[in-house]
């Protein structure tokens, strides 16, 4: 009873330890550092013609899945779980993105075919 009581607590120390708040100031500023890059490109770069749409799109892509992994890892605290937890996550997760690349290029194919 004692060994469960004492693992359940450091659990708990883990996790609180985990997320403190310059730790999460400094995630938030990276968030917004990567969004202002974000609007920086999709306000002036394209518009005025300095980066095309075609190589703003995937930078796009780009900077949104890191954010994407910054909240998953620090916000839902994915990053302070076990590796089991995060590989039953992040495997299905990068096969659905692949299927998704899959299926979207072959209806372009069937597009092109028909038109």
């Amino acid at each position: 009873m004692s060994s469960q009581h004492t693992e359940e607590l450091h659990h708990d120390e883990h996790h609180g330890e985990g997320m403190t708040r310059g730790r999460i100031l400094k995630v938030a500023g990276i968030l917004s550092a990567i969004t202002a890059v974000e609007f920086f490109i999709a306000l002036y770069l394209v518009p005025h013609d300095i980066m095309p749409l075609h190589i703003a799109n995937p930078i796009y892509i780009v900077l949104t899945l890191f954010k994407a992994f910054y909240i998953v890892a620090f916000f839902m605290h994915l990053k302070f779980e076990r590796i089991g937890l995060m590989l039953a996550i992040i495997v299905p997760i990068i096969f659905i993105i692949g299927l998704i690349l899959v299926l979207t290029n072959e209806s372009h194919y069937w597009i092109d075919i028909r038109g």
